[in-house]
C-alpha cells in the first residue's frame, strides 16, 4: 500500500518554501518553516562570506618586516607563516646565495599558498612574513587572497638604507647562523630588485615610515 504526502511549494519573498502534510501534521507551521529556511540561508551566507584577513609586508632587507609580523600576528590573533622558518626547516643549510633563495622559495610557495588559503577560508587571520618587494612577489601574494575573495592588508615599511644595514648587522650578531646571508653585499644585491608598491596596484596599503 503506497502513501503519498501532499506538499505545498511557494516562495515567501526570495525564500523557496516547501511544507508537506506530514510536517503539518506534526505541527510544523508555515511560519516556523519560513524561520527555519531563513536561518539556514543566513547561516550558509555567513559561512561563505566570513574569511580571515591576510596581512603581508613590503620593505627592504633589514627594514623590520619579521619584527612587525610578530607584532601584528599577536595583535590580530593570527596564524603567522614565516618564509625564513619554513625554508630553514624544509631546506636546512641550503641557502647561501640569492640564487639559492630564489630556487627554494619557488619550491615552497605552492604549498604555502594552499595552507594560507585553507586557514583564511576557516575565518582565521593569517600573517605572511613573505617579501612583497617586487611586482611578481606581490602578484603571487595577491593570488593567495583574491582566489578565495579574502580581505587583505599590505604593510609597507619604508626605511632608509642606513637603518636597514644597522638592523642587519644587529641581526647577524644575534643570529650567527645568518652570517652567510645577512651581509652588506647581499643587501646591495637584493635591493637592486626592490620596487615599492604604488596605489595603481590596487592593494590596501598601510605605510610605516622612519618617523611613523
Amino acid at each position: 500500500m503506497r502513501f503519498f504526502l501532499a506538499s505545498i511549494r511557494m516562495r515567501v519573498g526570495n525564500l523557496p518554501i516547501t511544507i508537506n502534510a506530514l510536517e503539518f501534521f506534526h505541527g510544523v507551521t508555515l511560519a516556523r518553516k519560513i524561520r527555519m529556511r531563513r536561518n539556514k540561508l543566513l547561516c550558509n551566507t555567513r559561512q561563505e562570506m566570513k574569511k580571515g584577513v591576510l596581512t603581508f609586508f613590503c620593505g627592504k632587507m633589514g627594514a623590520g618586516k619579521t619584527t612587525k609580523s610578530l607584532e601584528v600576528s599577536q595583535e590580530r590573533n593570527a596564524v603567522l607563516l614565516s618564509e625564513d622558518e619554513w625554508l630553514a626547516s624544509v631546506y636546512p643549510d641550503s641557502i647561501t646565495t640569492l640564487e639559492d633563495y630564489v630556487k627554494y622559495a619557488g619550491r615552497l610557495k605552492p604549498q604555502m599558498k594552499k595552507l594560507a588559503q585553507s586557514i583564511l577560508s576557516s575565518g582565521t587571520n593569517v600573517v605572511m612574513d613573505f617579501p612583497a618587494n617586487t611586482t611578481p612577489q606581490r602578484k603571487w601574494l595577491r593570488s593567495v587572497f583574491s582566489e578565495i575573495q579574502a580581505p587583505h592588508e599590505l604593510i609597507y615599511i619604508d626605511q632608509p638604507n642606513d637603518i636597514c644595514l644597522e638592523q642587519i648587522a644587529k641581526r647577524r650578531a644575534e643570529q650567527p647562523q645568518r652570517a652567510a646571508t645577512d651581509t652588506e653585499e647581499m643587501f646591495e644585491q637584493v635591493t637592486k630588485y626592490f620596487v615599492a608598491p604604488t596605489p595603481d596596484e590596487g592593494f590596501n596599503i598601510t605605510v610605516i615610515s622612519e618617523n611613523g
